[in-house]
């Protein structure tokens, strides 16, 4: 694919340290790109425990079936990726691509194949060419490395404009953990999970039990609370490794009270991890973050804000900076979920715009309108219903999103 303009909310790749237990590296294997790497190989130690988390397309790809029977034996030794071919679609071609790689990959590492996961992203329906996986696996093995996360970051994307990556050090009890991930994504965006890949690393000791329960709840409000275009990819994967490297006390419950810290910092990764998704939307200039209160229910308040967030007309009015907030109370009526016209409210930008059913004429269209041309935008709905309430994070319709994807297959 050709290189895509940066995103004007591109935000540069923090310094990624090492993770204890990780080594990686990427390479060049030609398996759709030329002169930019494309095959990632992760090892973790053989104490690493593994939590996931998949899309809900009911035309998955071949990873995410491998991925979804591997991970029940709840340990992990290696992650292999790709770049440029999605394998989607490709029938038991497919299944066998997956097979010999990660029998490659455990060959290479010394486990069973059954210890390696394996994602893809990129264009759907051509057939993953195995061979150069499998021939170039000893030669990118014999390059692991600790120190390789930015290469790996750049190594993972598609039609992303800049890598994305976060960490940060917690605690757990009186122990010091670090927690670290990369992204990619950009569009075919929206749960369940989002296009996507993941992968999220700590040298923490935690059983798969509770490394499992912890993601699955932290990404309610992060990962599963974003969209670019509405549409669902086949090879959303999101990956979290725990290497057990760290002096960390035994801990058997998701709830446990020494586990608060660390719960809240990975909620943290993962938000920024899925922002940075929105701040590189194919085609965006805007980010938008959507708050629905009032509503009878959180789920309820959910499904009301993705609504509007997934609305063309709110997207790409947002392009015009029109703060059209009847457009918004549209996309509230088509959600299907409870509301009433006469108790609905509508703030932009802080500044409450309609109230209770009706336009507030005296409101300060100077702020608004300087709010409409900021790079966030900031919508909230009060319904006045009960007490759900959601926030999640859109961005804006351009011609930039259809030009990438009217040519991204002749790329």
């Amino acid at each position: 694919m050709s290189k895509l303009p940066t995103s004007p909310l591109a935000v540069a790749l923090p310094s990624l340290p090492p993770v204890p237990g990780v080594r990686l590296a990427s390479i060049e294997a030609g398996l759709r790109y030329s002169g930019r790497l494309d095959l990632t190989l992760m090892e973790f130690a053989p104490s690493t425990t593994v939590a996931g988390v998949f899309t809900k397309n009911k035309c998955p790809g071949a990873p995410i079936d491998w991925c979804r029977s591997v991970l029940s034996n709840g340990t992990a030794r290696g992650l292999l990726v790709n770049a440029g071919i999605a394998n989607v679609f490709t029938g038991k071609a497919g299944f066998e691509a997956v097979q010999h790689s990660a029998e490659a990959a455990a060959k290479a590492i010394g486990c069973h194949a059954e210890e390696i996961f394996v994602a893809s992203t990129g264009v759907i329906g051509e057939q993953l060419p195995y061979q150069k996986i499998v021939h170039i696996i000893p030669k990118l093995y014999q390059q692991l490395d600790d120190n390789q996360w930015t290469e790996t970051a750049q190594a993972i994307l598609t039609t992303d404009t800049f890598a994305k990556g976060y960490s940060l050090k917690t605690k757990i009890g009186t122990e010091t953990v670090i927690i670290q991930g990369i992204a990619k994504g950009s569009g075919m965006i929206a749960p369940d999970m989002a296009t996507m890949l993941s992968f999220v690393t700590t040298d923490a000791k935690l059983p798969a039990s509770v490394l499992q329960a912890l993601l699955s709840e932290k990404v309610k409000t992060t990962f599963n609370a974003i969209t670019v275009d509405s549409d669902t990819s086949t090879s959303d994967t999101l990956l979290l490794f725990a290497t057990g490297i760290a002096n960390t006390p035994e801990i058997t419950d998701a709830s446990d009270p020494r586990l608060t810290d660390f719960a809240n910092s990975l909620e943290k990764i993962l938000k920024e991890l899925a922002l940075l998704v929105i701040k590189d939307g194919e085609g965006v200039s805007k980010l938008i973050e959507i708050t629905v209160d009032g509503a009878v229910s959180h789920e309820s308040a959910h499904k009301i804000a993705m609504a509007i967030g997934n609305s063309p007309l709110v997207k790409t009015a947002i392009t015009g900076e029109d703060a059209n907030w009847g457009r918004v109370v549209m996309a509230v009526g088509k959600a299907g979920e409870p509301a009433n016209r006469d108790t609905l409210s509508v703030s932009i930008g802080g500044v409450w715009v309609a109230h209770e059913g009706g336009v507030l004429s005296d409101y300060d269209r100077t702020i608004v309108d300087r709010h409409m041309s900021e790079e966030t935008v900031k919508i909230k709905v009060d319904l006045h219903l009960g007490n759900g309430t959601a926030t999640i994070w859109s961005c804006n319709l351009t011609k930039g999103y259809i030009d990438i994807n009217g040519s991204y297959l002749r790329s």
